[in-house]
């Protein structure tokens, strides 16, 4: 995930969280509606700003994982 993806996801988050917490008691159905509602609503402003979509990031050649392993390679030699 690169800067611009996680960006998004951080401020989906945020205002998902914030939304949340002024909504007093809510049930995990409203809860996941609302998440559902802000990453719309993120999505959509993407798009109107002429952004690029998340599903057409391109994404790394290596995972974390594979990084990972490669630098306790490096370490251990």
């Amino acid at each position: 995930m690169g800067s611009t993806e996680l960006g998004a996801n951080i401020f989906r988050i945020t205002q998902t969280e914030s939304l949340l917490e002024s909504q007093k008691k809510i049930s995990e159905d409203e809860a996941s509606s609302t998440h559902y509602k802000v990453g719309n609503a993120i999505r959509k402003t993407i798009k109107e700003l002429g952004g690029t979509m998340p599903e057409e990031l391109t994404t790394p050649n290596k995972s974390l994982k594979e990084l990972e392993k490669e630098n306790k390679l490096i370490k251990n030699n």
